[in-house]
C-alpha cells in the first residue's frame, strides 16, 4: 500500500544506515526510516486489512520512512484507530523487537527475572512493560549514565543500575542466583558478563552492538557445562525469512499499547529537515525514549 506519511520514528539502525554500516548507498539514493505513521493513500489488489483513508503505522524493512510517501507491505502495516500518530510512528520497530526478544528468542515464562540493558532507550522502555505483561517476576535494567536512572525507573523496573559494575549488583539483587533472561543491545564486556549471570536454563538475547565493540568469540563448553543459552533477534532477518512472526509480534505488542498496558514514550518531535540532528543525538548516546520526525 501507499502511505502518506505524517510522522516517522527514529531508530539506531537508521544511524547505522546513514553511516554506511549496511554497505554503500544505492546509486539512486537511499531514504532512511524503518517506521512511519500516516494515512493510506492507495492499496494493492490483494490488500484486505486496510482501506484508503485509514490511519495506520508500518514497519518498513526496506527503509523509506523519512519521506512524504512510502510503500509498505500489508503484513507489516497496522491500523491505529484513535492512537496518536506521533506515538504510532514510534511503535512498530521497538514494539516488535521487544516482544520478539521476550516471547520469541527469550521464551519468557511466568516468574522469570529479566535483565534489560539500555533500559532508557526505545526498546528498553517498552521491553520492561512488555515483560511485566508477559508475566516476569522481576525486571532489572542498566543504563550508561546517572541521569538516565530516574527516567528508566518510570517504566516499571524493580531496579535500574549504572552499567559500570552492574554484574556484582545483579548478583546481590538475585541472591546469587542470576537472571533467567538478558536482553542485550550493547555487546562487548557487557555481553560477556551477562552470560556469566545466567541462571540454569538462562537465555541471553542479543539484538545489536550499540557499544561498537568487536564481536565476542564464544566457546560452547562453558554454555553446556552451565546450562546456558545464547541467541539473537533481528527484525530485518525475520521480515525476510519469517514475515508472519513479525506480523504476529507487532500486532500482539500494539494491542497492549491500545489497552493501556504499555506506553511508548516519545521524548521529542523534530521536523523532517532536522533528521540529521535526530541521528546525531542517537550517536551521542544521550537520548531517552523515542525521537520522532514530523513529516507533514
Amino acid at each position: 500500500m501507499l502511505i502518506q506519511v505524517s510522522h516517522a520514528g527514529v531508530n539506531f539502525a537508521e544511524l547505522q544506515h546513514w553511516r554506511g554500516d549496511f554497505g554503500p548507498p544505492e546509486p539512486d539514493g537511499d531514504v532512511p526510516g524503518l517506521e512511519a505513521a500516516g494515512v493510506v493513500a492507495a492499496v494493492g489488489p490483494d490488500v484486505g486489512n486496510v482501506a484508503v483513508g485509514d490511519q495506520v503505522t508500518a514497519y518498513l524493512p526496506g527503509f523509506g520512512g523519512y519521506a512524504e510517501y512510502v510503500l509498505a507491505r500489508a503484513a507489516f502495516t497496522y491500523p491505529i484507530g484513535e492512537l496518536d500518530r506521533t506515538v504510532a510512528a514510534a511503535a512498530p520497530t521497538v514494539l516488535t523487537t521487544a516482544y520478539g526478544l521476550l516471547a520469541g528468542t527469550g521464551r519468557i515464562v511466568a516468574g522469570d527475572t529479566v535483565l534489560i540493558h539500555a533500559a532508557a532507550g526505545g526498546v528498553g522502555t517498552v521491553a520492561a512493560q512488555l515483560a511485566r505483561a508477559l508475566g516476569a517476576g522481576k525486571v532489572l535494567g542498566t543504563v550508561g549514565s546517572l541521569e538516565k536512572v530516574e527516567y528508566a525507573e518510570g517504566f516499571g523496573y524493580d531496579a535500574v543500575l549504572l552499567r559500570e559494575g552492574f554484574s556484582e549488583e545483579i548478583r546481590k539483587l538475585t541472591g546469587g542466583r542470576g537472571v533467567d533472561l538478558v536482553l542485550d543491545p550493547v555487546g562487548g564486556s557487557v555481553r560477556a558478563e551477562s552470560i556469566e549471570l545466567l541462571a540454569p536454563f538462562g537465555r541471553l538475547a542479543a539484538f545489536g552492538d550499540a557499544g561498537g565493540y568487536p564481536d565476542l568469540t564464544l566457546q560452547v563448553q562453558p554454555l553446556w557445562k552451565n546450562t546456558r543459552l545464547v541467541g539473537g533477534f533481528n527484525i530485518g532477518d525475520l521480515a525476510r525469512r519469517a514475515p508472519e512472526a513479525v506480523s504476529r509480534f507487532g500486532r500482539a505488542a500494539l494491542d497492549l499499547v491500545r489497552s493501556g498496558q504499555v506506553r511508548v514514550d516519545v521524548t521529542d518531535v523534530l521536523p523532517l529537515a532536522e533528521a540529521k540532528v535526530a541521528l546525531d543525538r542517537l550517536a551521542s548516546a544521550t537520548t531517552r525514549g523515542k525521537l520522532v520526525l514530523a513529516v507533514g
